[in-house]
């Protein structure tokens, strides 16, 4: 077995950041001397299963995998042979100080790459404070993951963005870091294929979302430029920038200009239009027109209009793409915002 700890950042360091000044010079400073910055926790190698050399690829954006024995059955039951993981705790009082990504891993027999996004310094969002006042984080990250039946190889972490705009709290949460990819290879096809989980930023714009996929595309093309290329994740394909979500004027229009522009953001996202000049392509991989995001509803939850979770893929002979609902198989609880997204590759 393959296998490095990523180490945690002690209380007293994550107490004193967090009382210390949030300007964008001393978040610059502290993701540069923070273990995480450009490193992994893995576990490469965790069984002798060879897994299967086609390969069912899903993505999910966990919502902080809160409700970890029920993704774990809903994940398994997939039967997949590449996770595409974001949103993802370790040692996070909202979900129970969990290292999920190693325990999920677990779970489903599965080889597993975990990247840090963000070190929270707080319990989470303003709902997630009031809900778990007066605990405390055992660790604080937050970040994404790939998990595989039989070996990864040579997994890598490539930050999108290192700006520090959610460090001061402004956004609702105090964090440290930026939005980052995990790569990892898999023989898959008939080939040795490269794999990576990304997760853009909710808050940004169009234009900053295809900045940084254009990072990834350049770290993939440094990291193996001849390899078929899976890339899985959460886009935020909003097809407006935040700022004009919060306008309902700047909605309106946008709707009657294009009422499908939800399910249907790629004329309205450049991260499409550079992903199909690096060779990228979306059509085969991703089921056309339904929406990804989950919202809790008076009914328990429902499908939001939203198309944000894709695959974009280079090289890979894909079908039956589809959305896997997320939901408890035994219970039927809404596991997380986002729907999982899943398609075949064959040779």
């Amino acid at each position: 077995m393959s296998s490095a700890s990523l180490p945690a950042v002690t209380q007293q360091e994550r107490d004193a950041i967090r009382d210390g000044p949030r300007d964008v010079e001393t978040h610059a400073r502290l993701l540069a001397a923070l273990p995480f910055a450009d490193a992994l926790d893995v576990a490469l190698a965790p069984s002798p299963t060879a897994g299967r050399d086609a390969a069912l690829v899903v993505a999910w954006n966990a919502e902080r995998c809160k409700f970890l024995d029920e993704s774990a059955a809903l994940l398994a039951a997939q039967g997949a042979d590449v996770l595409l993981l974001s949103e993802l705790d370790w040692g996070m009082a909202r979900s129970a100080q969990h290292h999920c990504a190693r325990e999920l891993a677990s779970r489903l027999g599965c080889a597993y790459a975990y990247g840090v996004e963000f070190l929270e310094l707080e319990l989470g969002s303003d709902r997630e404070r009031r809900e778990r006042f007066g605990q405390a984080n055992r660790v604080g990250y937050h970040g994404n993951a790939i998990l595989a039946r039989g070996a990864l190889w040579r997994p890598q972490l490539v930050r999108l963005e290192t700006r520090g705009e959610w460090f001061d709290g402004s956004r609702g949460e105090a964090r440290v870091g930026g939005r980052c990819a995990v790569l990892a290879q898999r023989r898959a096809g008939g080939r040795m294929t490269t794999f990576a989980a990304l997760h853009l930023d909710s808050h940004g714009s169009p234009q900053s979302r295809a900045v940084e996929l254009h990072v990834l595309l350049d770290a993939i093309d440094a990291y193996d430029r001849d390899a078929p290329v899976v890339i899985g994740g959460d886009l935020n394909a909003f097809s407006l920038g935040l700022a004009d979500l919060a306008d309902p004027a700047r909605v309106a229009t946008a709707l009657r200009d294009d009422p499908l522009r939800w399910s249907n953001p790629v004329p309205h996202e450049p991260l499409f239009a550079l992903a199909a000049e690096r060779g990228y392509e979306w059509s085969r991989c991703n089921a056309p027109g339904e929406s990804t995001l989950r919202h809790a509803s008076a009914a328990g939850s429902s499908r939001g209009k939203l198309k944000l979770d894709w695959f974009l893929c280079r090289g890979v002979a894909a079908s039956a793409a589809r959305v896997v609902p997320a939901i408890g198989p035994a219970t039927g609880r809404m596991l997380s915002d986002h729907e999982a997204i899943a398609f075949s590759m064959g040779r």
